[in-house]
């Protein structure tokens, strides 16, 4: 389980990083591009994906496609998250992600939907609408529009997850799928940072480049301990599972409140719990 929790802290790492680049005055979209320089660098050296897979006649390309456009943009949609409406939120709305790729599976991959199941969706549906509801206007760290950056999050998440999903289905090994969405995304990052480059006379610094090298590795560390923890714990799938998300949520939960003060509303707190319990049932099933 050590592995579970290494990718938890790093999942979390990932969102303290985020919210703290403002205050540390680090470009969030030069920071992401960099991240995808660690990402793809590290993808290289730890996993030796097989490239020549991406050549043949069955290589997925639209899904890379895809997929390599939604990383940048859903990465800067999970900072705007983080600053406006905090980590907790954020945190629990990129978790139950997991139910847009549940019902997926329901209606894009022929999965039977048990009641065990269908109780967590709702559950978890429940959840994500007490968590985006602002019922306290002007609260400290909430914004006009803060509700709705969480549920762009949860939306874009879930269409990874699909994306990942179809990609595998077409038989691409998972490291060479991670390099090819890795090295497709920092594309799309530079070529948003080169617009900007050129609207807005944004200039590259020293500072931004060690803050996404640093996420980079965080973003790299979540996703090579969650595969770790499926390789050690083979049969225990449902654990590994249900130990990352409730790890990701708890851990948010208390990173925001007492190292950043988040306030949350009851409703909100609720919502958490509810995102809790979701994953719980899911899990079971």
């Amino acid at each position: 389980m050590v592995y579970v929790l290494l990718s938890v802290v790093c999942s979390v790492l990932v969102s303290v990083l985020l919210k703290l680049a403002r205050r540390l005055s680090v470009d969030v979209g030069q920071a992401i591009a960099w991240n995808y320089v660690a990402t793809s660098v590290l993808t290289a050296t730890v996993f030796h994906p097989q490239l020549s897979v991406l050549t043949g006649p069955q290589a997925p390309w639209l899904g890379f496609i895809g997929l390599g456009l939604l990383l940048p943009l859903i990465f800067l949609a999970l900072a705007a998250s983080v600053s406006s409406a905090g980590i907790v939120r954020t945190d629990a709305a990129q978790r139950l992600s997991l139910l847009i790729s549940l019902l997926a599976a329901f209606l894009l991959f022929g999965e039977s939907l048990s009641m065990g199941k269908g109780i967590g969706i709702v559950l978890g549906l429940a959840s994500l609408a007490c968590m985006v509801w602002r019922d306290v206007p002007g609260a400290h760290g909430h914004d006009e529009r803060g509700w709705l950056w969480p549920l762009l999050v949860f939306a874009g998440f879930g269409a990874i997850d699909i994306l990942f999903k179809r990609v595998a289905a077409a038989g691409t090994p998972f490291a060479a799928s991670l390099q090819a969405a890795f090295a497709l995304a920092f594309v799309v990052s530079l070529l948003i940072l080169l617009w900007r480059r050129w609207h807005d006379r944004t200039f590259f610094t020293l500072r931004d480049a060690v803050a996404g090298l640093l996420l980079g590795l965080a973003n790299f560390g979540n996703i090579v301990f969650y595969v770790r923890g499926h390789q050690a714990l083979p049969d225990h799938p449902s654990l590994v599972f249900a130990s990352m998300n409730l790890g990701v949520v708890a851990l948010g939960a208390i990173i925001g409140t007492v190292a950043f003060r988040e306030r949350l509303s009851r409703l909100n707190v609720l919502g958490v719990m509810l995102a809790l319990l979701a994953i719980v049932v899911i899990a079971t099933q």
